[in-house]
């Protein structure tokens, strides 16, 4: 790993002070790393995996198998300790599949199928079918958090650049950036790299632009409480380190989860750190919609009619405050499924 550390920093023209002024340690300690003089933690390693563009999963193989050996040795009883531990990993790994109630699992199966049979279909595909639903899931995302434009006003405002008499400045700008978020998520998955912090404040960035300049694509400083909710997120001065941890999560989760656990826990985690002032859950439904896109889904339009919107925070609230995920699992799973099968039908399948 320290060659692979040291070959991945000087490809970057990084000095050892740059890489331990990102990562917030002494230069010697980096130093060491590049040596094999020390061992960094595992958050540590992902977070130089961020910093060097190194694939994640690979640089924590690698380090990972450097700890084992150094902690078990390399006799005939490590080989013996080794074949125990995998004997374990794989019963802990067969019971944690399990954990999906059947309910889930179902529905999980059913959207796969459906995913397997949309490729069959997809060279039906169009620029102006995909301009239709990214426009329905414009509009809906906005009219959750109370944006009052119609469908045929939201395509108007963002297509034909028109101003609708009596609706606010802010709704048009809402309708706008969006769209501009939208096309940020394509070419994110276009380039099939992996999700970074940064890529999140862009989002964010873009929803709030020409709303709150001031704060848009930056952290709030400030305590906040969310109207009508039980969920009481973080302390200002926490939500950095609570994004960081997300990220960590993320990049440690995300090649064995199902993509849609994996999206609705990402949209989840950071829905409930509300790291910003406002636009929060677009920004999150954006970053739930990118995982889906990456792994060949469609995006998961949650309308924002009063029913589907009750429900939406109702479960949402069940998983930040009793720490049961499985209700906002399985409401993602189905508005997937639902979007599956409405993207077969317009394409004749």
């Amino acid at each position: 790993m320290k060659t692979q550390l040291k070959n991945a920093r000087e490809s970057k023209n990084l000095k050892i002070k740059e890489v331990a002024i990102a990562m917030s340690v002494d230069p010697a300690l980096v130093s060491k790393w590049e040596s094999g003089g020390r061992k960094p933690t595992k958050e540590q390693v992902i977070k130089l995996a961020e910093i060097l563009e190194i694939d994640t999963e690979k640089l924590l193989i690698e380090w990972m198998s450097e700890v084992i050996l150094y902690e078990i040795g390399n006799d005939d009883l490590a080989l013996k300790a080794m074949q125990l531990a995998e004997e374990k990993v794989k019963f802990v790994l067969k019971e944690n599949s399990r954990s999906v109630s059947k309910s889930l699992s179902k529905i999980l199966k059913e959207i796969d199928t459906l995913k397997k049979k949309l490729t069959q279909f997809r060279h039906m595909d169009s620029y102006r079918i995909a301009q239709a639903l990214e426009l329905e899931y414009t509009f809906e995302s906005n009219r959750i958090e109370g944006n009052t434009l119609t469908l045929r006003e939201t395509d108007l405002v963002i297509n034909e650049g028109i101003t609708i008499s009596g609706k606010s400045m802010r709704e048009h700008l809402e309708a706008i950036n969006h769209k501009e978020a939208v096309e940020y998520l394509k070419h994110l998955v276009e380039k099939n790299t992996e999700l970074k912090e940064r890529d999140i404040l862009q989002l964010h960035n873009l929803i709030l632009r020409g709303i709150d300049t001031e704060n848009a694509g930056k952290y709030r400083n400030v305590q906040v409480m969310i109207k009508g909710s039980k969920h009481l997120p973080p302390q200002p001065y926490l939500v950095a380190k609570a994004m960081e941890d997300l990220m960590i999560w993320y990049r440690l989760n995300a090649k064995t989860l199902h993509p849609i656990i994996l999206a609705a826990e990402l949209s989840e985690r950071l829905v409930t750190i509300h790291p910003f002032i406002d636009g929060n859950g677009r920004t999150s439904r954006l970053i739930m919609n990118l995982i889906l896109l990456k792994h060949g889904y469609v995006i998961a339009n949650i309308k924002g009619d009063d029913a589907n919107r009750l429900n939406y925070y109702n479960c949402l609230e069940t998983a930040q405050v009793t720490s049961n995920k499985e209700l906002f699992y399985e409401f993602v799973a189905e508005v997937e499924r639902e979007a599956l099968k409405r993207y077969l039908e317009v394409l004749g399948g």
